[in-house]
């Protein structure tokens, strides 16, 4: 566990929805969380509700605050809606199909070196880095020894978790974060982060 000035913060990918894993969809609204989604959502909450935490904070995406909404109700905490949670913005590839964006030259860079690249007419992956990080110092001073969750979307915790754990954003493509997934990263008053769990779906967490 934490020591008591640790600031713990549990970070949730949303749910799975009609079109995970088939389109890109960025930050465009209507995209809710499927039946499976939803199921995910729930166990996420069974999950957290022993996790003592103090506060919520959720992306203002649907999918994402839907995720968050039986945490809600099973901790008694409202979630504080967070810009800086919002997914990366893809620009001119919001909403084109996986499949099309991969044949694309740009793709090999995204995959290899992320942080050369930026998406056209939207977000570079530094820029998503160092909007999560810029997040987490503020949460930081705002709960210092507490336990937070965070409600957001793969690339963003992504970011933040190539950082956490001190490697290059060049390598953001070898850490997965499913649907539904709950990763943990301690913050000591002093020092480095310590990550305690990544992509996890089911047992202790962070322990």
């Amino acid at each position: 566990m934490p020591s008591p000035t640790t600031f713990r913060v549990l970070l949730v990918r949303h749910g799975q929805t009609p079109t995970t894993g088939q389109i890109l969809p960025g930050r465009a609204p209507g995209l809710h969380l499927s039946d499976r989604g939803r199921e995910q959502a729930d166990a996420v909450a069974r999950r957290l509700a022993g996790a003592g935490l103090t506060a919520l904070y959720t992306s203002p995406l649907e999918r994402a605050r839907e995720t968050a909404a039986p945490t809600e109700h099973a901790t008694g905490l409202t979630a504080v809606i967070e810009p800086a949670l919002l997914e990366c913005e893809f620009g001119e590839w919001t909403g084109h199909q996986l499949t099309a964006l991969a044949k694309l030259p740009e793709w090999s860079t995204v995959q290899q070196a992320p942080s050369t690249f930026r998406f056209p007419g939207g977000e570079s992956f530094v820029e998503l880095q160092t909007r999560m990080i810029a997040l987490m110092e503020r949460l930081r001073a705002a709960h210092r020894g507490q336990t937070v969750a965070c409600f957001s979307h793969a690339d963003p915790i992504k970011a933040l978790l190539t950082h956490a754990v001190g490697t290059h954003l060049n390598h953001f493509q070898r850490i997965d974060v499913g649907t539904g997934s709950v990763s943990v990263i301690d913050w000591p008053e002093h020092g480095a982060p310590v990550v305690r769990s990544v992509n996890s779906t089911d047992g202790p967490l962070g322990r």
